[in-house]
């Protein structure tokens, strides 16, 4: 009988040789040997899990091509003007406030200064790659140009049952380019600072202040009855879509620069 005490020590050479066999055994489609095996999923599992942006991304798209194609019928003029009425509804001054606050940041001039402000500190701070990647981001409001010049939706017009509250605007409805510019740009600049920031307090507060502009915004373009809720949902499903491939760009050239695999 053989005890613990018996067994030889691993040499440095055996504990290198099982270390490249585990690498070996995940190339192969295999489950690595113990210890790794139990805190390891399967590799069928970790490529569908490393496909949840892309299965993200299609159904994003998947859903902006139904809401246009709908909006584009006009099947979606009741549900549009009974939920706007809603929204509107509830006023209350903070909420009016707070409202115009998330909107502000998408009105010229701010909207073309903030951006370039953004990519330009990136670019000081020597984080070249991350301003590149931002400048794509930024073109989600190309995006949302196309796509308006696709669609050509009246916006919602001031009367007994819908209200503007700021000037009135021109160009077409669908989609919000407020909603969609704020989705590529902020949506990738939180994803920055996810990644790059240090300090943990200051990752959080950057991140849950930028995805909470994100997430307001689209209520703000209906309650300010500049955009219809389906124009504001599209926004949401093509510019998630939009925001994931500027991701998947960004992590590819990374990759490429510090030569390691995405």
């Amino acid at each position: 009988m053989v005890t613990t005490a018996d067994r030889p020590t691993p040499s440095l050479f055996e504990g290198t040789a099982a270390a490249v066999l585990d690498r070996s055994a995940a190339a192969l489609g295999q489950q690595p040997i113990a210890p790794l095996a139990p805190a390891v999923v399967p590799p069928h599992v970790a490529l569908r899990r490393s496909r949840i942006g892309e299965y993200v991304a299609l159904a994003g798209l998947t859903g902006f091509g139904a809401l246009f194609a709908l909006v584009k019928l006009g099947r979606t003029a009741a549900f549009d003007a009974a939920l706007t009425l809603r929204i509107q509804g509830r006023r209350h001054r903070t909420v009016d406030a707070l409202m115009a606050a998330a909107s502000w940041p998408g009105f010229p001039p701010q909207s073309r200064m903030i951006p370039p402000t953004i990519i330009g500190a990136l670019f000081a701070s020597g984080l070249r790659l991350e301003a590149v990647a931002e400048t794509v981001a930024w073109g989600s409001a190309l995006v949302s140009t196309v796509a308006k010049g696709f669609m050509g939706r009246a916006r919602p017009v001031a009367g007994t049952d819908l209200r503007v509250v700021a000037a009135p605007l021109g160009g077409s409805s669908f989609p919000s380019g407020h909603v969609l510019t704020f989705v590529g740009t902020y949506g990738f600049l939180a994803f920055l600072a996810d990644t790059l920031v240090r300090p943990e307090l200051a990752r959080r507060a950057i991140v849950v202040g930028l995805v909470t502009l994100i997430a307001v915004v689209g209520p703000s373009r209906i309650q300010q009855g500049h955009h219809w809720p389906t124009d504001v949902t599209a926004s949401y499903l093509l510019g998630t879509s939009y925001l994931i491939g500027v991701i998947a760009l960004y992590r590819a050239m990374k990759a490429r620069s510090v030569g390691s695999p995405a």
